[in-house]
Parts: structure tokens; C-alpha cells; sequence
């Protein structure tokens, strides 16, 4: 296969030096208005294409932003990368994206995007508990912003759901429908997120006058296998509980599919309600009731504060929280107790 014209192809027809013409090309140079159109007419006689992206980081930048995320098979992740993609490319920025898979040793390579000028800023997503390695790496550059879940210690913007409101409003809306015996299945407990979903559950418990029970909380990973096995330790408990609050969709799903192996009904025999309204959330059997956070609005909102700070340098760190909502659906019924609300 043959190469495309050269700089130096183009320098030999127009009579230049490539030195000249690489200048001229970075736009570092002025020429004679007769030998830039000299120029000019080499370059199109030999169907030579500048190379925009080069141009830009001889001039130190790329006019991209990189995301950073576990994994790209999970919805959540994929909605915010749609949503920091059409927010990046109406700023006219490109976006590119970086696969993490929770390995520490990824996770940093990424951050050397910044070191290489690849990337102008970065978008960062780590959900796993942080040992401090990632942190110290994290605050060796500026340009960076936090998203989902907090990097304990780091110093960059962070963009986070509501995740204490949200967990609030849907145990309120559980004691509301008649239960009182409740469990919480939640993710890693060293997570930020697992932390404050604990935190509105119990905040919810107390306002009703309801006690906290520690066999009733079950922490492990974000996954629906993991509600699977969450299932079986919760059916084995006597008496059962009447509800469950999962701390993500994925093991709320899991919870129907084990509760349902072992031969008990969703809402039939207890509740169940979710945290992020993924798209499976309107599919599974019952639809699941959940709290909605939007991962569109976080990655545009990640993209915007991360321009704002590429643009001025001196600005305070900043930390958002992004609103949720309450959806109910199917998998929560009323036992008569109170009137919903």
C-alpha cells in the first residue's frame, strides 16, 4: 500500500524548505502572500491532508477530553458516556473513552493521557474502595473531575447523585405502603455511595419511629449476583423481612430472580425497591419500583464543570450533586398500614 503525500513532497514542489512548511502548517509561520498561494497549490495538487489533530497538540492541546470508566457493558455507564459525548461535542470537543475494569494499574496508565497532551481534561469513574495509590496519582494533575463515586482525599470538582435524599425518599416510600421490617442490600461498604444510601435509609428508619436492626443490612458488590445470594441469606431469616431496599438496580433484579427461585412472590411476599432506574428496571418481572439518577445528566454536567475549569485555572474545586426521583412502578405493594405517598 503506498503513503500518502509527505510534508517533504510538499516542500519539493513549492520550492520550500520542510521546515517552512511544517511552520506554516502549525500556523507559526507568515509567508509572502505569492508563496503561501505557492504553498497552497502544492498542497492541493498532491491531495495532501493536514493533520488537525498533530497541529493541535503542537499548539500544547487536542481539543478532546477522555472518560475513564469501569466497564462500558453496565447501562449506567454507558448512558453517562452518551451523555459527556453530546455535551463535549456541542462545546466542540471530541471524547474519548478509557477502560478502567477497576485495575489500580489501568486506572493510572489513563491518567498519563493528561502527561502526553492525548486529552486536555479527564473524566474519571472508579468504583472500587481506594487504598490511597489512586488518590496520590489523582492529585498530580489539575484538569480532572470525579464522577459517581468520591475518590477519598483527591482534590479535583466531583459530580455525585443525591444518594442520601435518594435512599430518604424511597425507604419513606416503603414505611408509607404499610412495612416495617425492611433489609438494605447495598454495595461495598468502604464506597461513598453505600455509605450515604446507608445513611438515608437510617435517617428514614429514625423519623418513623422504627429501630435499626444490623442483621438487616447486607453489604457485598453491586451486582445481580450478588441479590441473588442476598435472597437466599433474607429468606432464611426469621421473620422475614417485608421489604427489601437494594442498593442498586442490578442487585434489586438479582433479589426478584433468587426470591423467585426459592419459591416467594415480588410484592407478593415482601417489596422490593431499587437505586438508579437502569433501562432493565422497566423489564424485569414485576417493573421495578427504584430511584432514578440520570447518567446523562451526570456525564454532561461532569463535561461542563471540567471546561470550566480547563478555562480557568484558578477555580475552587466544586462538588454537584445531580437530582433524583422516586419512580414507582410494580414491585412494592401497599399492606394497608398508612396511605402511600
Amino acid at each position: 500500500m503506498s503513503k500518502g503525500p509527505t510534508i517533504s513532497d510538499v516542500a519539493t514542489l513549492a520550492g520550500l524548505s520542510k521546515g517552512a512548511v511544517s511552520r506554516y502548517l502549525n500556523n507559526k509561520l507568515v509567508l509572502p502572500a505569492e508563496t503561501a498561494a505557492r504553498l497552497e497549490a502544492a498542497i492541493q495538487t498532491l491531495g495532501f491532508r493536514r493533520n488537525h489533530f498533530a497541529q493541535r497538540l503542537s499548539q500544547g492541546k487536542s481539543e478532546t477530553i477522555g472518560l475513564v470508566v469501569p466497564e462500558i457493558s453496565d447501562q449506567f455507564f454507558a448512558e453517562l458516556a452518551e451523555g459527556a459525548e453530546l455535551e463535549a461535542a456541542s462545546a466542540n470537543y471530541g471524547l474519548i473513552l478509557g477502560i478502567g475494569r477497576n485495575d489500580v494499574s489501568r486506572e493510572i496508565d489513563f491518567l498519563r493521557w493528561l502527561d502526553t497532551h492525548m486529552v486536555d481534561g479527564l473524566l474519571f469513574v472508579s468504583n472500587r474502595p481506594d487504598d490511597g495509590q489512586l488518590r496520590d496519582h489523582l492529585n498530580r494533575y489539575r484538569n480532572i473531575v470525579i464522577l459517581d463515586e468520591d475518590i477519598p482525599g483527591s482534590h479535583a470538582s466531583k459530580v455525585f447523585c443525591d444518594n442520601v435524599q435518594g435512599a430518604l425518599y424511597g425507604v419513606r416510600h416503603l414505611i408509607s405502603t404499610g412495612h416495617r421490617r425492611i433489609a438494605h442490600v447495598s454495595g461495598p461498604s468502604a464506597l461513598m455511595s453505600a455509605g450515604e444510601r446507608l445513611a438515608g435509609y437510617r435517617q428514614a428508619l429514625e423519623d418513623a419511629n422504627l429501630l435499626f436492626d444490623p442483621t438487616l443490612l447486607l453489604n457485598g458488590r453491586y451486582s445481580r449476583d450478588y441479590g441473588r445470594q442476598a435472597a437466599i441469606a433474607l429468606s432464611a431469616m426469621h421473620p422475614r423481612p417485608d421489604a427489601v431496599f437494594a442498593g442498586s438496580d442490578y442487585i434489586a433484579i438479582g433479589l426478584i430472580e433468587g426470591f423467585l427461585d426459592l419459591g416467594l412472590t415480588v410484592p407478593g411476599d415482601l417489596s422490593i425497591l431499587g437505586f438508579d432506574d437502569i433501562a432493565p428496571a422497566d423489564m424485569v418481572t414485576p417493573r421495578l419500583t427504584t430511584i432514578r439518577q440520570n447518567a446523562q445528566t451526570m456525564g454532561r454536567e461532569g463535561v461542563r464543570q471540567l471546561l470550566a475549569t480547563m478555562s480557568h485555572p484558578a477555580r475552587p474545586a466544586m462538588e454537584i450533586r445531580t437530582p433524583i426521583a422516586l419512580v414507582r412502578r410494580g414491585s412494592v405493594r401497599h399492606r394497608g398500614r398508612n396511605p402511600p405517598i
